[in-house]
Order: C-alpha cells, then structure tokens, then sequence
C-alpha cells in the first residue's frame, strides 16, 4: 500500500472517530458500526454484522468480557419523504475495532489498513505505515514458508529427501542472488544464524515465493521426477524471476537486509497485546 493511499485512509477513518466520558470523567475514543461499516468497504449491514459476531467470539475466547468493548445500541434514520426509522448499531472501543478488522474481509484493503490504524493507538502515519510494512512481510514470510512446505511435499513423493531439497533450495537460492550461494548470501548481509528468508526484505521473499510457487505448478505439471529434473525447473524459475526483477533495475543480492522476521512477530504480536490492556473500556450504561 503507498503512501498516498494510507494518506487517504487514515483521513477517512480520522472522520468517524468520536469521544465521550467515561466512568472517571475521562475521553475516551470510540466508534459507531454503522460508520464503520461503511469506511470498511462493507455494503451490507448484514455482512457486517457476521465480522462483528467473529469479533465478538474471539473476545470471549479470550475471556474478556464483552460488554467492556461492544455495546448494542439503536440508531435513527432518515427514510424516503422524511420518515424514520430505528436500526440496529453498535459502540465499539478501538480494541473492539481492531477485532472487526481482524475478523473482516482479509481481500478488502481498507480492512488491512484498518488492522494497522487501531493497533497502533497512534494517529502518527509513520507509525501507521510502518505497522503495514511489517504485515506485508509477515505475511509474505508466511506464504514462503507455505509453498516451501508444498515444495518439500511435492518432490518427497518424486523421489527426494529431505537433503535433497535442501539442495535444490539452495541452487534456486543461487540462480536467484546472481551465483552468490545460500552461505554467501547470509555472510554478505551478516547473518549469524537462521534462515537466510527470515532477514530478506519483503521484495526478496515475494521473489523467491514466485518462483517456489512456479516450480510446484510445473512439478506437478509435468510430472517431474528425480533431484535432477526438479533442480533444473528450481533454478529456471529463479532464473526468470531474476531477470523481471534486472528488467525494473533490481539485483536482489544488493538489497539490504532486513530485521530478524521473528523478532517483528515478536513486536506484533506484543503491539496486540498492549491494544487489549490499555484500550478503556465503554461507559456503563446510564
């Protein structure tokens, strides 16, 4: 997501936010579903509703009580030729938010962004921005992890053990970082221990995803059998991935490193939990 997009987010989203006083005559933020709805990119109320409920299950899976974060409450509306009418609507804290981005529709960009922008408890879209950055490489480290282990399925059923994977890993690694090794590459960036992956900037890890994902389609394809083949179609994939990326200007062996992905899961992890024990529960009902 670019900068220009979050800009335009975050201005909408600032839009719906409202105050009131809670139980120690104190502001707190909240939120009205209905608002929400529509800054999420839902059109029906009832879709909507079934994010809420998902939102709701997970807190009370967590054993917090519900009512601190999600309150029913009736809305007016106007109608046709000036009629009204009561609708169904909810008062929600951040953190009651942030479960209904986490539960909502994972395709919609606006629910992405929404993940980040109450997480964060900041309005700094720095903050916001950087939040989203490391999703995206989570979330691509994810899908690494997901076709390797594909990969590993595939070609054990076609002959190759553990080891020999390693080794056709490790020649696709090769093929993709311009004949610079798996080792090679781990001593230019400085990596003492772990997966070369686990450091590679989220371009590097989509790069070696494609062409993963390219070597279980043609394995499957074209029934490739034995280490020799399913090398070869490994490093032709990386090969080609490394060419589209010399095309735009890009040598992924100069890219520079990136933090430890595990110690960024460790960080968002703990940003979740800070939402749950610092957002301020709802008023009581007067």
């Amino acid at each position: 997501m670019n900068l220009q997009k979050i800009e335009h987010y975050k201005s909408v989203f600032d839009l719906i936010v409202k105050t009131v006083v809670d139980d120690d005559k104190q502001e707190i933020e909240i939120w009205y579903a209905r608002e929400l709805q529509q800054v999420l990119g839902y059109s029906r109320w009832e879709n909507f509703t079934t994010a809420i409920g998902r939102a709701m299950q997970t807190c009370k899976s967590l054993e917090i009580n519900i009512d601190d974060h999600f309150r029913e409450v009736t809305k007016m509306i106007t109608l046709a030729k000036g009629a009204h009418r009561e609708v169904q609507d909810f008062m929600l804290t951040r953190y009651a938010c942030y479960l209904i981005a986490q539960n909502g529709d994972p395709k919609k960009e606006e629910v992405a962004f929404a993940q980040s922008y109450f997480a964060v408890q900041t309005r700094k879209i720095e903050l916001i921005e950087e939040r989203l950055n490391q999703l995206s490489r989570i979330d691509s480290r994810d899908k690494l992890r997901d076709s390797e282990k594909q990969l590993s399925k595939n070609i054990y059923q076609r002959g190759v053990d553990e080891k020999g994977f390693g080794r056709i890993r490790s020649k696709g690694d090769q093929a993709l970082f311009g004949g610079l090794t798996t080792e090679q590459m781990k001593q230019r960036l400085g990596i003492k221990s772990g997966a070369l992956a686990d450091f590679l900037p989220t371009l590097t890890i989509a790069a070696k995803n494609l062409a993963t994902e390219m070597t279980n389609h043609n394995v499957d394809q074209k029934d490739l059998q034995g280490e020799k083949s399913i090398t070869g179609e490994h490093e032709q994939n990386n090969r080609s991935v490394r060419g589209m990326l010399g095309q735009r200007g890009i040598k992924p062996e100069e890219l520079p490193a990136a933090e430890d992905i595990k110690k960024v899961e460790r960080k968002v992890a703990k940003d979740e939990k800070l939402l749950q024990t610092r957002t301020k529960k709802l008023p009581k009902e007067k």
